[in-house]
């Protein structure tokens, strides 16, 4: 199965579960997971776009446990990602791709990333936009140091095997509203 069928068939599962359920799937398990790397103090989460889970609740959480948040900023097709500062009182501004950032804050390098996808594996494999951002971000930032990678996704997300090549960038865990992987 390729990829752009993956997104095809996922979107629109994800679009019905989205208008029938609860969108916080995996947030307990979520700040206990991020809780648990106590030594990592700046973490970056996503302002969700279309039916993409919201970490929101989590990242408000987190922010009150005085973690740094930052969230995703696009510079531009093929570069990789910068990540901004933000706080839940953030004025946000509509970027790239309808993904809200923050107007001001400074540019933070995360070490732990929640990541949204379209479809996952077992072995930590997913499928995304299709844009790159995140591999190219990956990429980069683990050539200076490790990052702690983290999918948020609903269980039906999960696929057999997501075809991978040599830009794809695993993930460490995957949290649904049913398990962590």
């Amino acid at each position: 199965m390729t990829k752009k069928l993956i997104r095809e068939i996922i979107f629109k599962a994800r679009k019905k579960a989205f208008d029938n359920a609860s969108t916080n799937a995996g947030m307990q398990s979520l700040i206990d997971v991020v809780s648990n790397l106590e030594s990592k103090q700046v973490i970056a989460g996503y302002m969700p776009i279309r039916t993409e889970i919201s970490p929101l609740a989590a990242m408000n959480k987190l922010s009150n446990m005085a973690k740094s948040i930052c969230v995703p900023v696009v510079q531009s097709a093929g570069e990789p990602l910068l990540f901004k500062e933000w706080t839940p009182n953030s004025n946000m501004l509509v970027g790239p791709f309808g993904a809200e950032i923050p107007e001001h804050g400074e540019f933070l390098e995360p070490e732990v990333l929640i990541v949204p996808l379209v479809a996952f594996d077992r072995k930590g494999a997913r499928v995304g936009y299709g844009g790159g951002f995140y591999d190219r971000y990956i990429e980069k930032i683990e050539k200076v140091k490790k990052v702690i990678k983290i999918g948020l996704a609903f269980s039906y997300q999960k696929i057999k095997k997501i075809p991978i090549n040599k830009f794809d960038r695993k993930l460490d865990f995957i949290i649904t509203e049913k398990e962590i992987l």
